[in-house]
């Protein structure tokens, strides 16, 4: 019932400081998945796609104020679809994959975004490595191989000297925080959505995975912030 009335405040349009609230209290009790049984349903999860800015297609992520709330309705995402079977259906349903793959695209050359960009990336991984057909949506409809590929590059901040070769900088500073968590996020989503991948048969993907090779090789001559993130990282 706690759950349902949440979700009914945040039905409403109500304060940004009320959402993050509501949305902070529902992403500590969604990590009980007996709790999640009565409130997983396909308009409780669209609610938590519109607060996330998942259902607007053509808007661009303009208003930092709402930044925080779009951050808190991916973290409820994250537990809802980790924690529940019909949560993961229901994810397939609503196209939440292609929605999320939009967001991401939305974020490049973006300010203040790495905390959506790296929570968007989770939850693509999450999809990816819970149900195995938007595993295949992703591999084959939604260019996930690429979309993915560009946002490691992104975080990595890899620089060109060559088709495949990125530019070595050994005095270049370590990683910032962020950089790193979004970076392990996207590789985490790569390696789902590329397990299959052993058979390449076109010159496109010929293409794509020597580019994504090269940013690989550029992420295991990069440091993290601290030793442990950089362990985590390689």
């Amino acid at each position: 019932k706690l759950c349902e009335g949440i979700l009914n405040i945040l039905e409403k349009d109500t304060q940004t400081s009320c959402q993050v609230a509501c949305l902070e209290a529902l992403r500590i009790l969604s990590r009980d998945k007996k709790v999640l049984v009565p409130v997983t349903t396909k308009r409780n999860m669209q609610i938590l796609m519109r607060l996330a800015k998942l259902d607007t297609v053509e808007d661009p992520l303009e208003r930092v104020s709402e930044f925080p709330v779009i951050v808190e309705a991916l973290k409820c995402l994250c537990n809802i679809i980790f924690n529940s079977a019909v949560a993961q259906k229901l994810s397939s349903e609503l196209n939440l994959a292609a929605m999320l793959c939009n967001l991401l695209e939305k974020c490049k050359d973006q300010q203040f975004v790495d905390d959506i960009k790296c929570f968007d990336l989770r939850l693509l991984f999450l999809l990816s490595l819970l149900h195995t057909d938007i595993r295949s949506q992703l591999r084959q409809e939604l260019q996930g191989v690429q979309v993915l590929t560009r946002a490691l590059e992104s975080s990595l901040s890899v620089r060109w000297t060559e088709q495949y070769k990125a530019a070595e900088d050994r005095d270049r500073p370590p990683l910032s925080l962020q950089d790193t968590d979004c970076a392990i996020e996207a590789l985490k989503a790569l390696f789902n959505v590329t397990l299959d991948s052993w058979n390449v048969h076109s010159e496109n993907e010929s293409h794509q995975f020597r580019y994504m090779a090269a940013i690989l090789r550029h992420c295991l001559l990069t440091t993290g912030p601290t030793e442990d993130k950089t362990e985590e990282l390689h």
